[in-house]
């Protein structure tokens, strides 16, 4: 018996982040227009969360990639969501280099995250 394996990539975002909806409706959007196996889940349903093992506050913090059944988060999210992507992917390859990649990492986790899920609060109350 062979067991199929999903190969399609699944990226879990903010939909109700102005910001966060944005950037990903133009992934979904070049994802569309070329037939990439890239899905696109909004983390504000009542089961979505639960569906990748986080409620939805933890899942609201950073964005979370699916890839091969492994779940990413952040920077390596980023990451394997442009290696996926034909016109993103020297841009994963520059974030993956040592010194770049601590450095987006550091900005993206101390800074970038915590601002957007701080207004996030502040939206949702």
């Amino acid at each position: 018996m062979s067991v199929k394996h999903d190969t399609r990539t699944t990226v879990l975002y903010n939909a109700a982040c102005p910001v966060c909806r944005r950037e990903i409706d133009h992934y979904a959007k070049i994802t569309q227009d070329t037939a990439l196996p890239i899905d696109f889940e909004d983390l504000n349903t009542r089961e979505t969360p639960r569906n990748w093992g986080m409620d939805a506050d933890t899942a609201a913090r950073r964005l979370h990639v699916r890839k091969d059944g492994i779940v990413l988060s952040g920077i390596p999210a980023f990451i394997a969501l442009w290696q996926e992507i034909p016109r993103y992917r020297w841009l994963a390859r520059i974030v993956s280099l040592p010194g770049i990649h601590r450095l987006a990492v550091w900005t993206y986790d101390g800074i970038l995250a915590p601002a957007l899920y701080a207004w996030h609060r502040r939206r949702t109350g």
